[in-house]
């Protein structure tokens, strides 16, 4: 997973040779999850043609306010396009253009929606040595950075002219490196190390049959891709479940029983800065396990339980003063009062309460419907929802929490 995923990309074309290498950039940002748009000044058109990015963005591009070969065309929205965007990015931006941004000019559609936009804009100038080097071109620069506009720094090689120097269009994938760090560094959990678990346990009978539960992980998951969504690096701690989550900042952990994912929580909550026990941990498991599969006779089968360990508790009696602990309620009675009791015995700073008695909540549905209760008493109920905004919900509870 990417923190350009899901973004609104809206790249802006100026008249550069180093244009030619904008397909690969916007190749690069689709593969990254961004949606791509692209306007381009009218003399960019000879530097790398319309269709060639329309194609490798999959969206219209757009190169003039209106379409002056049709007779019924239509203005296009520079401000519209301007609120699209997410980010906008304009590259290559040569030394006219970004005179013409620094002064406020709008001779074209880029430059339009560039004094349109509400977004972050970027620019990655190229431009040959002497020009890059000039005055006029460190005043607009200064003037840029006043205005909030951050620069992709130039890249040092040989220029069209054939000198060699500084002045060369950032490289494609630099260029996505330096968008993802800059948007890295305001996501509210960067630095932050989130220890989640999720699933279920299965208690051995012996080497078929065990004892388990109907969780199927989904809540667990979708906090720790939030969670790395937002900033943090995320150790997610497992039951079997069918479930999958590629992403840079997700380490998971496979565990099968619960002496397991004691074992592996306990190795790790001491690292962590928030936990979150989303998992349905096994209460008790075979007091004895059959090394062998048991055959069937006639007659009743008993099997003795004993309790397993207690992680939530134990986790709650070593929390430190800096560390926040979030547990789960699963609840078919009484719940307010049982997730009460829960999260002041378990020593918690907020806990999740969902009831089997709501539609939409539940083991294995993609929905949930959830009620949190921090360690004042505060209830704050939520409607049912998707879990990817349940689990942006909880943790935009414990960022704002945790940064009071």
């Amino acid at each position: 997973m990417s923190v350009l995923r899901g973004k609104k990309v809206l790249l802006g074309i100026t008249a550069g040779i180093a244009a030619y290498k904008i397909p690969f950039l916007v190749r690069l940002l689709v593969k990254e999850g961004a949606e791509v748009k692209v306007v381009m000044t009218p003399s960019a058109k000879d530097f790398v043609t319309p269709l060639t990015l329309s194609t490798v963005s999959k969206n219209d591009v757009h190169s003039s306010l209106v379409d002056e070969e049709d007779e019924n065309a239509q203005w296009t929205n520079h401000v519209a396009l301007g609120l699209w965007a997410d980010l906008f990015i304009i590259a290559p931006a040569t030394a006219n253009t970004l005179s013409k941004m620094a002064n406020g000019t709008a001779d074209n559609l880029l430059l339009a929606t560039y004094l349109s936009a509400k977004c972050p804009v970027f620019y990655a100038p190229a431009m040959d040595l002497d020009m890059y080097k000039h005055p006029s071109t460190k005043n607009n620069f200064n003037t840029l950075k006043e205005y909030g506009v951050l620069q992709i720094p130039a890249e040092d090689g040989e220029l069209a002219s054939g000198l060699l120097g500084k002045g060369r269009m950032a490289e494609p994938e630099n260029i996505v490196s330096f968008l993802k760090e800059e948007l890295e560094k305001n996501l509210p959990l960067k630095g932050k190390k989130v220890l989640v678990t999720a699933g279920p346990t299965y208690e051995a009978i012996d080497p078929v049959r065990f004892i388990g539960n109907h969780s199927s992980g989904k809540m667990g998951f979708a906090i720790a891709e939030k969670a790395a969504d937002l900033g943090a690096s995320v150790t997610l701690v497992s039951g079997p479940t069918y479930l999958q989550l590629a992403h840079d900042k997700v380490e998971i952990v496979q565990i099968t029983s619960a002496k397991e994912m004691f074992e592996a929580v306990e190795a790790r909550f001491s690292n962590s800065d928030i936990a979150i026990f989303s998992a349905a941990v096994a209460d008790y498991r075979p007091k004895n396990t059959s090394t062998q599969k048991m055959k069937k006779k006639e007659g009743d089968l008993t099997l003795v339980l004993e309790r397993t360990q207690d992680i939530l508790g134990t986790m709650g009696a070593q929390k430190e003063e800096n560390q926040y602990l979030v547990g789960f309620a699963m609840e078919t009675e009484n719940e307010l009062e049982n997730a009460k009791r829960k999260l002041e015995k378990k020593n918690l700073d907020l806990i999740v309460l969902n009831s089997l008695n709501d539609e939409g909540a539940g083991f294995k549905k993609d929905t949930n419907k959830i009620t949190l209760i921090d360690s004042h008493n505060k209830v704050t109920a939520f409607g049912v929802k998707p879990k990817s905004e349940v689990a942006q919900d909880i943790l935009e509870y414990i960022i704002q929490q945790t940064h009071a």
